[in-house]
């Protein structure tokens, strides 16, 4: 079955938790996993890595998986797995009418719920970020991983050039990284694009209208969040001061691989996943030569994220453990 094909078909899975969302039409639910009792104290907890699944919504234990490898590197680390459903796995799982639904393409977008809260895929983030930075149930926690892979990166990416999360930790000192691993394309701050040179200049709209439209880029179609969004100067210079890890598998090269965007947008960035990795980082070197972004070689990985996140690499990325200089997969 294609990609495509399954996330048009019900998740066969559905996470048993449930991360309540109050909002102006009332409380609704989202599925969650979450590796502690967060209603408890967790006095050992000093990380959390929230990882989000990818475009079929099915990969739901990567990070726990990645935990296990890890050992003693994931001491005192609380998994967090949201899981975003779709009107089809609402009706296939016979789920009550106040869970959160999302069009198959749109929450790994930022668009609204299709519901009564018709509230945002970040908002979710949001109030993740939130209980987290609750000092009374993790008093020393000092760190947070956003981590997505594929479509799960691509949300993750467009969150740290939109998201409200951090602003939302208060006064506790929390330092937060985004880890962004084999998304099909990437949010571009301007309308440059990479040449076959490997150099970067505007992009000629005529032959491809949608470049630089969400979520290839920021000049229209930004989703309904934050209500009042910044100016595109204030989001770039923020996107460019977060820590970012571009987690790219050398593998994932396919040129027509399954799930690979081959729209004109897409292919203004270059032919495959880790080619279009590989130029935003440079990208975003050349607008900020001084940022602390970086990326992170998976070698020998291709498009699967219980390898990347299991990688020496994934594992530096999501728990600092060493390795990742001299990893050979």
């Amino acid at each position: 079955m294609t990609e495509r094909e399954l996330v048009n078909t019900p998740v066969p899975i559905v996470q048993k938790g449930r991360l309540v969302i109050s909002t102006r039409s009332g409380d609704f639910e989202m599925p969650i996993a979450v590796s502690r009792d967060w209603s408890q104290p967790q006095d050992d907890v000093t990380r959390a890595v929230v990882v989000i699944p990818g475009w079929p919504r099915r990969d739901l234990r990567s990070g726990e998986h990645a935990a296990e490898v890890a050992g003693a590197a994931a001491r005192g680390t609380v998994i967090v797995t949201p899981q975003f459903l779709t009107a089809r796995d609402v009706a296939a799982h016979n789920l009550t009418d106040n869970m959160l639904r999302w069009g198959e393409d749109d929450w790994k977008e930022g668009k609204p719920s299709q519901d009564a809260a018709a509230i945002s895929s970040f908002q979710i983030v949001d109030e993740i970020f939130r209980r987290l930075a609750n000092r009374t149930i993790f008093p020393n926690l000092t760190t947070i991983v956003l981590a997505g892979h594929s479509a799960g990166g691509q949300f993750v990416q467009d969150y740290a050039v939109l998201g409200r999360g951090e602003a939302g930790l208060g006064d506790a000192p929390i330092h937060v990284r985004y880890v962004v691993a084999n998304p099909a394309t990437y949010l571009y701050l301007t309308d440059e694009r990479p040449d076959s040179n490997g150099d970067f200049a505007p992009f000629n709209a005529a032959s491809c209208r949608a470049f630089n439209q969400w979520n290839y880029g920021l000049e229209a179609g930004i989703p309904a969040y934050p209500p009042r969004p910044d100016s595109i100067n204030e989001l770039k210079a923020r996107y460019l001061r977060r820590d970012i890890i571009y987690l790219l598998g050398t593998a994932d090269n396919a040129p027509d691989g399954d799930g690979q965007d081959r729209s004109c947008a897409a292919e203004a960035q270059g032919a495959t996943r880790y080619a279009r990795g590989r130029a935003f980082d440079a990208y975003v070197h050349i607008l900020d030569p001084h940022t602390n972004q970086r990326v992170f070689d998976a070698r020998g990985i291709g498009h699967s994220s219980y390898r990347m996140y299991s990688s020496v690499c994934g594992l530096a990325a999501l728990f600092d453990k060493p390795g990742c200089d001299s990893a050979s997969e």
